[in-house]
């Protein structure tokens, strides 16, 4: 087809070839960051744990609640750029010191050794007084001692959101990119599965020795295929969980209904949905949590506490609810159990769930993968990685099929998209090493720590994206980006230097966490040595192809005039 021409599609499957084709392209820099970044969420926990050495202590359960969380909350307080936040949104002065608790809630996972806390503050002269103001703090479970706030948890706190939002928060842009991303990649697949009707031939095909783009075609299709049924539902069951982001009709258009429904609900269910205004006290939480843990072991449950809420606090319609971790079953469930908080009376104990809320506490907590199935969360993070890799073979087959014409014509669009592909393949991969690097490299009373490390991390990401232009120049002749090898060449090393690294600065080398047994560390290491072998071993099998397509002109002159 001639430049200018209108695009005519001679039968059905040209349409899905092309519509694949472009919708790969385009959105395939977002969809890469999901699936690579949603691969490293599988095990976020656990890169927390390698980020911050103090926390290197094995998962602890729920701890005591008046021993441990209650002095924990009654020290809490908003920090000053949460109060400068809330200021415009208030009529009048803010308060020195916020004394209305709305909220107390606990946090954890079976694979967390430490606790996350949250406390929500009623604002007086709030324009809208069902927003209030939140502090956060982690807590070691042992003991309740507070942990810096200031430390990045890498995983967590920035791989997670990464894979799901991008960590663009204004206007919760990151979540309506990622959005778009999914449901248009929902699209592209249905549009593969159009362009390869022989997908049980494609599923057992891979030539590595044919070189070049068949190989390249048959591991993006391989890739694809095999885990076709992973993309299809992470796709799916992800624009489901944020549904409410993209269709938020229940604070909007429906928002009195809403209300409404919220205030139904109360009456319905026992538990207040304002605070009645009358001091009360609070009877012992941990009685109320046992009595949780008695119910849930007389119907054959797990009894392990997840989420623990306090609601309306020191009020007389305050009320604590007690919700269960759920890791025996792959279904997100929480069993809630609701206690009277002046005199820990039963409240309500939640009934069974409807068939339609079972669906859809099944679909969330396979996406979640909050269960306790070590075999399972390695095929997540092997379905991420395919997804990462069709992605990459993507770009390198539309740039390698294209590079050629455009060379002869003398476009520069090959030489973008190949810049644009390395930025985000190894670019990405690069930049998630530079953030581990400068996280053991960076000093321990630094301030602003967690800044510092996010800084790195776009640094080197910006970085790459300079590198992979200015190296670009050999494609616009139709030859290989050497930004390729030199950059899985940089992330060798870095690799390795993260594992180094984290011997000096911490001591937990190699033999002494297998030895100890200590997985989550030493898990980290062997899979950032074995990042960085294969690396080396991409960065040595494309010097070999280079010098090969060197010598193929040179063998051809010889030949010529032997």
């Amino acid at each position: 087809m001639q430049q200018g021409e209108s695009i005519v599609f001679q039968s059905f499957r040209q349409a899905m070839a092309w519509l694949h084709t472009w919708f790969g392209l385009v959105l395939g820099f977002v969809l890469m960051a999901a699936f690579f970044f949603g691969a490293l969420s599988v095990f976020d926990r656990e890169i927390d744990r390698w980020a911050i050495p103090a926390t290197r202590i094995e998962p602890q359960p729920m701890p005591s609640f008046e021993r441990v969380l209650r002095p924990a909350f009654e020290r809490m307080q908003p920090t000053r750029a949460a109060v400068d936040a809330m200021r415009p949104r208030v009529d009048g002065a803010m308060p020195e010191r916020f004394d209305t608790v709305a909220n107390w809630s606990a946090y954890t996972t079976h694979r967390d050794p430490v606790l996350a806390l949250y406390a929500g503050y009623e604002v007086p002269g709030a324009k809208d007084p069902d927003e209030w103001i939140w502090a956060y703090a982690t807590i070691d479970p042992r003991d309740g001692a507070a942990l810096p706030d200031d430390r990045l948890k890498v995983g967590s706190d920035f791989f997670y959101p990464m894979h799901y939002s991008l960590t663009l928060d204004w206007k919760s842009l990151g979540y309506w990119i990622v959005g778009f991303s999914a449901l248009m990649m929902l699209a592209a697949l249905v549009s593969g599965v159009v362009m390869h009707r022989k997908l049980f031939r494609e599923l057992f095909t891979f030539r590595p020795g044919k070189g070049g783009l068949r190989s390249v075609l048959d591991l993006h299709n391989l890739t694809g295929v095999v885990a076709l049924p992973f993309h299809f539902f992470f796709a799916f069951t992800g624009l489901l969980i944020f549904a409410g982001i993209y269709f938020p009709i229940g604070h909007t258009q429906l928002h009195d209904l809403h209300d409404l429904h919220e205030q139904a609900e109360a009456r319905e269910t026992g538990l207040p949905h304002e605070r009645a205004g009358v001091p009360a006290g609070l009877a012992n939480v941990d009685a109320m949590v046992a009595e949780a843990q008695r119910r849930w072991e007389a119907h054959d449950k797990a009894g392990e506490v997840g989420f623990l809420v306090l609601q309306h606090v020191g009020d007389a319609n305050g009320y604590v609810s007690v919700y269960r971790a759920g890791t025996d079953r792959i279904a997100l469930v929480g069993d809630g159990i609701h206690f009277d908080a002046s005199t820990g009376e039963l409240i309500r104990e939640d009934p069974p769930a409807t068939p339609v809320a079972r669906v859809a506490e099944f679909l969330t907590g396979l996406h979640l993968q909050h269960f306790r199935h070590w075999l399972l969360r390695w095929l997540y993070v092997l379905g991420g990685l395919a997804g990462a890799v069709c992605i990459a073979t993507g770009f390198v087959f539309f740039v390698d099929k294209r590079k050629r014409q455009h060379a002869r014509q003398g476009s520069q669009g090959a030489r973008l998209v190949d810049a644009l592909a390395v930025a985000t393949v190894t670019g990405m991969v690069v930049a998630a090493l530079g953030i581990l690097v400068a996280n053991r490299l960076l000093p321990d009373d630094l301030p602003a720590r967690g800044g510092w490390e996010r800084c790195a991390f776009w640094a080197a990401w910006a970085l790459a994206l300079l590198h992979a232009g200015w190296r670009s120049a050999p494609v616009a002749r139709g030859l290989a980006n050497p930004a390729w090898r030199e950059q899985c060449g940089a992330i060798a090393v870095l690799a390795v230097a993260a594992v180094a690294l984290n011997w000096v600065t911490t001591g937990d080398h190699l033999l002494r966490t297998l030895g100890a047994g200590y997985w989550p560390v030493a898990g980290m290491d062997l899979a950032l040595l074995a990042s960085a072998a294969l690396a080396a071993l991409a960065a040595r099998t494309l010097s070999r192809r280079v010098a090969a397509t060197a010598a193929g002109p040179v063998r051809k002159r010889e030949a010529a005039h032997a």
